[in-house]
């Protein structure tokens, strides 16, 4: 399984536990399936690492995109995802 860095801790970690990151109509929106096309950028799906790599401005840098992008929706989603443990986690992940 291919290995990606979280944007929010900078964890390394297996691709099937990170959930894909993409613009879509400038708003950065969740491909839980990551086939979505484009640039993508991944992270741990906890609310935690997510608002830390808003905070980071590292959404942006890992995606390569200039302007501002729209976040609420992408953060609700992980939010949601955390909460029915739709992807898994391990234990030790932030």
């Amino acid at each position: 399984m291919p290995v990606r860095t979280c944007l929010g801790c900078r964890m390394r970690a297996d691709q099937s536990l990170l959930v894909r990151l993409v613009v879509s109509s400038g708003e950065v929106v969740v491909d839980v399936s990551a086939t979505l096309p484009g640039r993508g950028a991944w992270v741990h799906p906890t609310t935690r690492c997510a608002e830390t790599a808003v905070a980071r401005k590292a959404i942006a840098r890992g995606l390569r995109t200039d302007g501002a992008l729209g976040m609420t929706g992408f953060l609700a989603e992980i939010a949601s995802l955390q909460m029915n443990h739709t992807v898994g986690v391990p234990s030790g992940t932030p």
